[in-house]
């Protein structure tokens, strides 16, 4: 696998990039200079440099979308191996995620100012590109015999409008398990795979949670791989005969001091007005709930089937590790929301999860109802970590010993919750 850039011609001379394109409010934070030395100062600023020749090299359309793809499973790879100490590059921390998150941002933004003399469904190719740079392509488990498999998702930053220095945990704990093998509580062995999605409405609208994972849920993982890009859950069904996970959790930053196993997760979205990292707004409050678009049918609350007494009795770290059953539920026959600690009640509508209205909610709801359609006997669920503090008071500086050490510290904990949950075989 490719670990650098891939190469392409140098010259981009000839290639029209417009300096006029319009980029989106989450490419528009590009603009600060604190973004390209995050990706500096991981040793990624190769594959933004290059980018743009590569593009120019593409000289007709049927090959802009081999070379999305190419670019994006190779930035993947680059992260992943970095995160875990493979592959040394700049100053900061290995396991920080924010060089990935920034540099693939800084690519989808050169996709969109390229001016190729030929049509391209730009849409498309970013979705491609996304994709890949994600991990959801050329991710499959290995298929070793005898080793249990554990697929999980973390997020991108968020919040950068008050922060533009913020990590994610989630995707930082992503970036440093894919493809590992660790030591189960019973001394058993597993392998994680793993991916990270974006915070934005608009791509769970278009199924990149069902895209993430109906090939970890369908026997022919490995195979129904390429099939689900763009075929959705039924490519996948249909793709083979072996290799789905043993176990699923989607992973979110949640709240201070604490990870949290989150009991439900709610079918409605009601968190505005806190936007995405767009900008844009769901469309549901807590007083009005909306289903999301592209959500298949499913009950209004969906119960996690972690092994939870395993985790919250027997996971040993510097941060508890408790089991939310908070919702909030429009009761049958009310039209007021209520707050309840023990779960929800029969005939009420979803108002929000345990992990609110969001798309930490929206992930949980929309992995478990996949699961309960392709493959109910596999445990899943959602594990909330810690806030990511630490980052020193002067803005001008990227990261800190404190900031580095809670990242770490989250990091090894969210590998601590897996090994136990994943050690509990169900009859």
């Amino acid at each position: 696998m490719t670990l650098t850039a891939p190469a392409h011609a140098a010259d981009g001379a000839r290639c029209a990039l417009s300096p006029a394109a319009r980029l989106d409010a989450e490419q528009a934070r590009l603009s600060d200079p604190r973004t390209r030395a995050l990706v500096e100062r991981a040793g990624l600023s190769g594959f933004v440099d290059r980018f743009p020749a590569a593009l120019c090299s593409v000289r007709r359309t049927a090959e802009a979308g081999p070379l999305l793809d190419t670019w994006g499973q190779a930035l993947w790879q680059a992260s992943v191996r970095r995160a875990q100490g493979q592959r040394p590059g700049g100053d900061l921390a290995a396991g920080d995620d924010r060089p990935l998150y920034w540099a693939r941002l800084a690519m989808t933004a050169s996709l969109a100012r390229w001016e190729p003399g030929f049509p391209v469904d730009r849409a498309a190719l970013r979705a491609r590109f996304e994709d890949a740079s994600r991990g959801l392509t050329d991710n499959a488990f290995s298929g070793a015999p005898g080793v249990r498999r554990v697929f999980i998702s973390g997020f991108d930053p968020f919040g950068l409008d008050a922060e533009l220095r913020r990590g994610n945990p989630s995707g930082s704990a992503a970036l440093q398990l894919n493809g590992r093998r660790i030591t189960l509580a019973d001394g058993g062995t597993a392998e994680i795979r793993s991916v990270v999605l974006p915070v934005r409405y608009a791509d769970f609208d278009a199924g990149i949670v069902e895209r993430a994972f109906a090939p970890r849920l369908t026997p022919g993982a490995a195979a129904a791989e390429g099939a689900v890009g763009t075929a959705g859950t039924a490519g996948a069904a249909a793709a083979g005969t072996a290799g789905a996970a043993d176990l699923i959790t989607t992973v979110s930053q949640g709240y201070p001091g604490i990870f949290t196993l989150e009991e439900w997760a709610g079918r409605s979205r009601s968190a505005d007005p806190y936007p995405d990292n767009t900008g844009a707004l769901s469309g549901g409050t807590r007083a009005h709930p909306v289903t999301a678009p592209g959500m298949g049918p499913g009950p209004e609350f969906i119960r996690t089937t972690l092994p939870v007494d395993a985790v919250t009795g027997a996971v040993r770290g510097p941060y508890p590790v408790l089991l939310n059953p908070d919702v909030t539920e429009i009761p049958a026959g009310g039209t007021e929301p209520v707050d309840r600690t023990d779960g929800p009640t029969p005939g009420s509508r979803a108002v929000a999860g345990g992990g609110g209205g969001y798309l930490s909610n929206e992930v949980a709801y929309r992995s478990n109802r996949l699961r309960g359609e392709l493959a109910p006997s596999v445990p899943g669920g959602h594990l909330h970590t810690p806030v990511l503090t630490g980052l020193p008071a002067d803005p001008q500086v990227l990261t800190g010993p404190e900031f580095e050490r809670n990242e770490s510290a989250i990091a090894a904990e969210v590998r601590e919750v897996l090994a136990h949950a994943a050690a509990v075989r169900r009859p």
